[in-house]
């Protein structure tokens, strides 16, 4: 049974340390006889009683934006959570659920938020609303005193906040997103989304017209659901998490498997939400995805929790219950909604009983139903990531090759080099090296490449020293390689700031050398570069870093070539970097392979190992991957470095300890890829 810990809720129970919490977690069902779901957040638990339904029908919001008129006899699963949202306000405080407000939470300027429902075993305190904040979908329990209308537009904006912070300007975003489908206003008169957010700024300040503020109150219309609408916003338009457990999600999909069963192609219908509004190929499986689908596909399919598993349903990406494949190589998982629908009825329970169970991406022949693996799915996810981005950019410039007798020794920069790994790339593929200039500021990192590379390489420290005088003088450069910090872009840190704030902005250093070492117009000289980081980043923020480079990225991911997953993103303008990745004949792709004699590899594949110790574990408190001499056993430094891809004993400088090797390698890059990256420049530069 894998098991998420949860967090206090950020409110009142600790307000005053951070504004933020993690969306609504996951009920997990690990697959085996016997097997009990635990439940990893009571807030993902609702009221499923059944009660009759007026007459009439609710005009419910879908995922793409569009309106359904669902039947009564499809809302009756949720006509008593209604009632519980009626009496949830009994101290005549206002702010009822569905209302928009603003907040105040100490250290943060006044933030736009919406009223939820209470947990459902809790009973609501007296003056206190739930409030789900735009910008990331946390939760805070804050008092009403500390609440205002959204009517306080302009007392409560905060210019300061919103130049400078990316998550409230995402959030003032989303608020007038949503006030403004509520108060049938639209703004797709806008060509691009900063002038649509200005149109709403100026809608808001002006004092929201013509409907004005109220008009944004979905939960005071007359429509004996109306409740219900105010609920399905919070779970359609409010996060990145949307149609979870919803009615719209389970009406839509039927619909599509009812219109599939009677003749029409899967490709017409979004696989993860069933609207036939779609904007882009499912890369795993035969269907489609709309566009707003397609936005939380690529922010969450590689996104893992702590026991190392998908965070969410490998079809949908959403779904609050899923069951976990039993492979012990495989992390992914399938959520109720899911299997029920496209699968079969029944078929999440009848899962739970199979031990163990190997998942739909494992045995392909298992798939039944409306749920069909695609048989080039490998290939297609790495198309739908590098075309994922609604920004279209002109081609590279092409190099042709250079005849063997012109070719010269090749010059490299390298920022944020940690332990040298495109320097042993190129000299393991034979490039003659004339200058290999590294920007790095870990001691331990510098020490294993001046060490490893007999001080070949020449060591500059700080990124931001270097001027463009500097270039001149160490340069012309051919190569210019570099990943920035990761920690305040990837979405597994929950106080990450950005692109634009804390270590993110490193990012533009990299950027700034790019801009000034670029040869002219008429330099015929080919001049190539590399830059890396995380997949689990924010649309924003890649999105961003798209538009700076001017080009989309590839994804590639070393479990093909390794026997640990790594999946990063590539931006480059290196020849052939679409290409299929592909093993040689020395890349080590099971882990056994890697492991010192009289160990025992207890799985072939890994998961990501980064810098936390803890990493080497198959989930936060799951078992080790080796057996030695009978107990299960961590992965040893030199069988680490295996399984990136370096030497045996290449980390092993000036007498680091385990912790120590295991930081520098989880900061590098993954030997076999590099290689396959770098394969191609062989036509450009001498080599021996």
């Amino acid at each position: 049974m894998c098991v998420v810990p949860q967090g206090n809720i950020r409110g009142i129970y600790g307000w005053e340390s951070s504004l933020r919490q993690k969306p609504q977690a996951r009920t997990v069902f690990q697959a085996g006889a016997g097997a009990k779901p635990q439940v990893l957040d009571n807030d993902s638990k609702k009221d499923q009683e059944s009660e009759a339904a007026s007459v009439g029908t609710l005009r419910a919001p879908t995922c793409d934006g569009w309106w359904a008129e669902i039947p009564e006899d499809r809302l009756i699963v949720m006509a008593t959570v209604s009632n519980t949202w009626i009496n949830s306000i009994p101290d005549g405080k206002g702010f009822p659920t569905g209302e928009l407000v603003w907040g105040k939470v100490k250290g943060f300027s006044w933030w736009p938020g919406l009223v939820v429902l209470w947990k459902s075993n809790k009973t609501p305190p007296v003056s206190m609303r739930r409030v789900e904040w735009f910008g990331d979908s946390m939760f805070s329990e804050i008092y009403t005193e500390r609440l205002l209308r959204f009517a306080a537009f302009a007392k409560c904006f905060c210019k300061n906040s919103y130049a400078s912070l990316p998550t409230y300007k995402d959030a003032i975003y989303q608020v007038l997103e949503l006030a403004g489908e509520r108060c049938e206003k639209s703004f797709l008169a806008a060509g691009n989304k900063q002038e649509e957010l200005k149109l709403m700024l100026d809608w808001a300040h002006s004092g929201f017209h013509p409907t004005g503020p109220d008009g944004g109150k979905s939960y005071t219309r007359r429509n004996p659901y109306s409740l219900m609408s105010a609920a399905f916003i919070v779970t359609l338009s409010l996060n990145n998490y949307i149609y979870i457990n919803s009615i719209p999600f389970l009406l839509f999909t039927e619909a599509m498997v009812q219109e599939v069963l009677k003749g029409k192609k899967i490709e017409e219908f979004c696989l993860s939400c069933g609207t036939p509004h779609i904007h882009t190929f499912h890369p795993l499986f035969e269907g489609s995805l709309c566009q707003k689908c397609k936005e939380n596909f690529i922010e969450t399919l590689y996104r893992y929790d702590e026991d190392g598993y998908q965070s969410y349903c490998t079809v949908c990406c959403a779904g609050q219950e899923v069951i976990l494949c039993g492979n012990a190589s495989c992390c992914r998982c399938f959520c109720k909604d899911c299997l029920n629908f496209l699968v079969g009825d029944g078929t999440f329970n009848q899962l739970k009983d199979v031990d163990p169970w190997s998942c739909f991406m494992c045995l392909p022949s298992q798939c039944n139903g409306s749920l069909k693996l695609r048989p080039d799915w490998s290939v297609r996810v790495q198309e739908f990531f590098v075309n994922n981005s609604a920004l279209e950019f002109e081609p590279h410039r092409m190099y042709p090759s250079i005849p063997a007798h012109q070719r010269r020794p090749i010059r490299v920069l390298s920022l944020f080099d940690g332990i040298a790994t495109g320097y042993l790339v190129l000299k393991d593929l034979g490039f003659i090296i004339k200058r290999y200039i590294a920007s790095e500021i870990c001691g331990d990192s510098i020490a294993v490449g001046m060490i490893k590379h007999q001080g070949q390489i020449e060591h500059i420290n700080d990124v931001r020293t270097i001027t463009r005088k500097h270039l001149t003088e160490w340069g012309p450069f051919d190569l210019l390689i570099g990943r920035s910090p990761c920690n305040d872009l990837a979405c597994v840190n929950p106080a990450r700031k950005g692109l634009f704030e804390g270590t993110g902005r490193l990012f533009f250093e990299y950027y700034r050398m790019l801009t000034m070492m670029r040869p002219r117009e008429d330099d015929d000289r080919p001049f190539f570069w590399l830059f890396e980081n995380v997949v689990a980043m924010s649309g924003h923020d890649k999105a961003d870093i798209c538009r700076f480079l001017e080009c989309n990225p590839i994804l590639i991911d070393a479990v093909k070539v390794s026997p640990a997953h790594r999946a990063r993103y590539f931006w480059g303008n290196l020849p052939g970097m679409n290409r299929p990745l592909a093993t040689s004949l020395d890349d080590k792709v099971n882990l056994q392979d890697c492991l010192e004699p009289g160990r025992t590899a207890k799985y072939n594949k890994v998961r990501t190992i980064t810098t936390k110790s803890n990493s080497i574990r198959q989930g936060k408190m799951g078992p080790l991957p080796v057996d030695f001499n009978g107990k299960e056993d961590y992965l040893w430094c030199t069988e680490m470095e295996k399984i990136f891809g370096f030497p045996k004993h290449y980390t092993d400088v000036n007498n680091m300890g385990r912790s120590q090797r295991q930081k520098v390698l989880g900061r590098s890059w993954s030997v076999p890829v590099i290689r396959h990256l770098f394969a191609p420049l062989k036509d450009y530069f001498a080599c021996e």
